[in-house]
């Protein structure tokens, strides 16, 4: 059985993977060398699949420790759907929230390297907002709906691909691509977060103002998570096969191992 701090760090790394290389590409090569010409700028696109490589890349080398969950709604799904223990929530989530203010904080140091780096606009450093925060200014209702849906997908995604039934083996792909569609449609509503710990570390470094919009991006993508797993639990139904750790203890400790199945 893997300790429960070995499955933490791993999921700090994941993290820090994730929100390294998505924020990363959001904030060094969305628009580069500048929003108007976009010469070689990877834009929209280019981010969405950043954030679904990481994921992707991630769970084929952590998964079989931790799961792969990456992101506090995941764990809370999770749970809701039967397959993780409430006792290891909190471990996992401050694992997930300490892995994404280290990657924005990475994020930051390097931004600040170039001269005249200032962090303005509505969403400096990749961050999560609404309103005014929204890239095309969305309104909190409008952010709010997107995200608990979005955040519902995802986690039927993982939950359906990390099933007894599905196809072995394939999960960190359909999750990862999952991810890419999610960024695809709601960029330019939220900057996508389905993820508290990804809009939480960027937040942190970009000022007061964008760190209180975070609260949204705490309860929409944990309500979301939560009714994704008590559908999925309930109408879909379990296969009943092994999952990581059902032999040591009755309830899994993360999403699936990758590795097999």
């Amino acid at each position: 059985m893997i300790s429960l701090l070995t499955r933490c760090l791993a999921e700090f790394v994941g993290t820090f993977v994730l929100v390294l290389g998505g924020c990363g590409s959001a904030v060094f090569a969305a628009a580069f060398p500048d929003a108007k010409a976009n010469e070689l700028g990877i834009g929209f696109v280019g981010v969405s699949l950043a954030f679904g490589l990481t994921v992707l890349i991630m769970a084929y080398a952590v998964g079989h420790i931790s799961g792969a969950h990456f992101n506090p709604a995941v764990s809370f799904g999770l749970w809701s759907g039967k397959r993780f223990p409430a006792s290891e929530l909190l471990p996992y989530i401050i694992a997930q929230v300490l892995g994404a203010i280290l990657a924005a904080g990475l994020v930051y140091l390097i931004a600040t390297g170039k001269p005249g780096f200032t962090l303005s606009g509505s969403n400096p450093l990749a961050t999560n907002g609404f309103g005014e925060h929204s890239p095309g200014g969305y309104s909190l209702a409008a952010s709010f709906i997107t995200e608990v849906v979005l955040t519902f997908i995802f986690l039927i995604v993982i939950l359906g691909a990390t099933d007894g039934r599905a196809p072995k083996g394939f999960a960190p792909i359909a999750i990862g691509l999952a991810l890419t569609l999610i960024h695809l449609i709601s960029i330019p509503i939220t900057n996508t977060s389905v993820n508290p710990a990804r809009s939480t570390g960027p937040a942190l470094f970009a000022g007061v103002e964008l760190f209180k919009q975070v609260w949204l991006f705490w309860v929409a993508p944990i309500l979301g998570a939560i009714l994704a797993g008590l559908f999925y639990s309930k109408a879909l139904g379990e296969s009943g096969a092994p999952v990581v750790g059902e032999a040591e203890r009755e309830v899994s400790p993360g999403a699936d191992d990758f590795s097999r199945r």
